[in-house]
């Protein structure tokens, strides 16, 4: 009889302690979650007065444009200080344009993104970019390619404007690394109930160390860029359950690959 009430006492003791451990970490998952919430609450606050400040930004930097505008037309050249006022209203002028296509990227990125999904085949889609893209292309002395498979159409359930530009925002930095002419390939393949679209450039590359932080925005190793394109494609791709990628070699090119799921 006592080693029955024996047991027993060591099974209560043990059910107690598997509780207690069981009831600590829902009570952990609690904590974890309400910190979770109360983040989540913050960046949404903190997103919304971040937009509302870029749109008060926007207003007067709109009035400045325009009296800039008004200033340079009044100016006389037979004024002495003439040329040199010039200069500096140009000057500012730039300035505040770079400004306002700064705010204007940042508005594009911090928006909820609307996505009006529609069966679109992906083939056609790199066709119309690559018919739209060729003049420019042309001008920079890059040659570009289409790989696609006209033959399986690769139909997905995407947002057609939003996934050109996430494309297009690809190609043109891939043109913008090659300052000396290449080759841009656009390919399109089925892999895996995915589509797999790359943008592959014969440029410069990526160094290693950039390679990881080139989805970060506001990283931009290029003069006067906003850092906003590639965070702004991953945005894009991700909102449509995809996954964006790179893999680059300095001195030999780079290739960024697109996947996003098929039409089941």
């Amino acid at each position: 009889m006592g080693l029955f009430f024996a047991g027993l006492l060591i099974g209560v003791i043990g059910c107690l302690a598997i509780a207690g451990v069981v009831a600590a970490y829902a009570f952990r998952r609690v904590l974890l979650l309400e910190r979770r919430t109360r983040d989540a609450e913050r960046l949404a606050e903190l997103g919304t007065l971040t937009g509302g400040l870029a749109h008060e930004i926007k207003n007067p930097l709109s009035t400045v444009q325009l009296n800039l505008q008004l200033l340079a037309e009044d100016l006389s050249p037979d004024n002495p200080a003439y040329s040199r006022v010039k200069n500096r209203l140009a000057t500012v002028q730039k300035e505040t344009s770079r400004l306002r296509d700064i705010l204007d990227d940042f508005l594009r990125y911090a928006g909820k993104l609307e996505l009006d999904r529609q069966p679109t085949d992906l083939n056609e889609l790199l066709e119309e970019l690559s018919d739209f893209f060729n003049p420019q292309a042309q001008a920079q002395k890059v040659r570009l390619r289409l790989r696609t498979t006209p033959d399986s159409p690769l139909e997905a359930d995407v947002d057609p404007r939003l996934i050109k530009q996430a494309v297009l925002n690809l190609m043109i930095n891939a043109v913008q690394a090659m300052p000396e002419g290449g080759e841009l390939i656009l390919g399109a393949t089925r892999q895996d109930g995915q589509a797999v679209l790359d943008v592959i450039d014969t440029g410069k590359g990526i160094s290693p160390e950039a390679v990881g932080k080139i989805f970060n925005a506001y990283y931009t190793s290029k003069k006067g860029g906003t850092g906003l394109g590639l965070a702004m494609t991953q945005r894009i791709v991700k909102e449509h359950g995809g996954q964006l990628t790179v893999e680059s070699e300095p001195g030999k090119g780079t290739d960024f690959t697109l996947r996003l799921p098929l039409t089941q």
